[in-house]
């Protein structure tokens, strides 16, 4: 089996959540035309990325069903993967990663970890997430991550413990420290995500942004690394751009036969140590 991925490439404008909607459809339109089965878009891409106190003027109330409906009604023609600003009932603002199937909202991810050094602020600003789960697709199990969430080897980890054949990035990494004409971050990021995707059997996908906001840039660079840890695909540096591209359902089979980490894995050992150390901690 195969499965057809959009990835969109986009430059959300901040804080404006109805030109970004349109930018969304006109991607979702562009994915249907070309008979993808999964359109991904980046972190954050219904608002933009430094957000501050725009945050609760952006928010969807999710859990009374304010995705906006277009959308809903367009995943009855493709998934989508997409970013904005979640408020709870108690007023609690997250900064999720939504999937979309066949006219429903199947998952939500609500990023754990929340980056506040540098010229990052978001503890200050949204809530920290307390799950990492894989869900059930029509195209097999997938995982969602949110940026600094895959910086942290446990993420990616439990994912694979959950099962995922497919883990979706979605990012927005600020450029910083070039080297041979590219930003360092992106460089780490290929290396982080093809090491991901090589050690636990499993296509990543990873989805980030493109433009300037406050001065500070995006590069793109988004991918797919398939299970073997080689980059399959990738789009173009500082520029909007879109592709799809077909990942091999077979080529999980083969790297997990060829490589049986999945199978051999110590969860109770793992979970055991992981206690110890807790307790040790107190």
């Amino acid at each position: 089996m195969k499965l057809k991925v959009a990835l969109a490439q986009i430059k959300p404008y901040l804080g404006d959540v109805e030109k970004n909607l349109e930018i969304l459809q006109e991607n979702i339109e562009k994915a249907i035309s070309k008979k993808a089965d999964i359109i991904v878009f980046p972190e954050l891409s219904l608002t933009g990325y430094f957000l501050k106190d725009m945050v609760p003027v952006v928010a969807k109330w999710v859990e009374d069903g304010e995705i906006p409906k277009i959308l809903l009604e367009y995943s009855k023609k493709i998934s989508i993967i997409f970013g904005g600003v979640e408020e709870t009932k108690e007023h609690n603002f997250y900064n999720s990663a939504f999937y979309l199937e066949d006219g429903k909202l199947i998952h939500t991810h609500r990023k754990v970890y929340l980056p506040t050094y540098g010229m990052f602020d978001e503890y200050r600003y949204f809530s920290r997430g307390d799950k990492i789960r894989a869900f059930d697709t029509k195209f097999g199990r997938i995982g969602m991550l949110i940026c600094e969430d895959a910086w942290h080897g446990s993420t990616m980890y439990i994912l694979n413990q959950d099962k995922a054949d497919y883990i979706f990035v979605l990012a927005n990494s600020p450029s910083r420290e070039y080297q041979n004409e590219q930003p360092a971050n992106i460089l780490t990021w290929e290396n982080m995500l093809k090491t991901y995707a090589d050690m636990f059997n499993s296509y990543v996908v990873f989805s980030h942004r493109v433009g300037y906001e406050d001065g500070i840039n995006f590069a793109g660079n988004s991918m797919v690394i398939d299970p073997f840890g080689k980059v399959e695909n990738k789009l173009n540096d500082f520029e909007i751009d879109f592709k799809v591209i077909e990942l091999e359902k077979e080529k999980i089979r083969r790297a997990r036969i060829y490589t049986p980490t999945q199978k051999d894995e110590d969860i109770h050992l793992t979970i055991r140590e992981l206690n110890r150390i807790t307790q040790e901690r107190k």
